[in-house]
């Protein structure tokens, strides 16, 4: 089991996290309000990595409107990208809670 972020570092990468969209900003405060205490840094990783996104392609997966793919496709990003994900609702388009 990989060791947790220390509030420091957790600390920086929440800030890190703040975006200039606020659906993006809401679906990123619930997924630290819910996880950010069992971060990992490989996860803190891909995290990083999504934040690299425009703000409407960010979104697009956050939405499940697209997939990661090319260099974004990998195990670290699919992981953060579930936890940050709102949860499906049968029948209706997703969005943010």
């Amino acid at each position: 089991m990989e060791p947790v972020l220390d509030a420091v570092v957790l600390n920086r990468l929440r800030w890190r996290c703040r975006r200039g969209m606020l659906e993006n900003d809401i679906l990123i405060e619930r997924f630290f309000d819910r996880h950010g205490s069992q971060l990992t840094q490989r996860q803190a990783d891909g995290l990083d990595a999504l934040m690299e996104l425009p703000d409407n392609d960010l979104l697009d997966l956050l939405l499940r409107r697209r997939e990661p793919a090319g260099q974004l496709d990998r195990q670290a990003v699919r992981e953060v990208l579930a936890l940050l994900r709102p949860p499906q609702r049968d029948g209706a388009a997703p969005g943010p809670d």
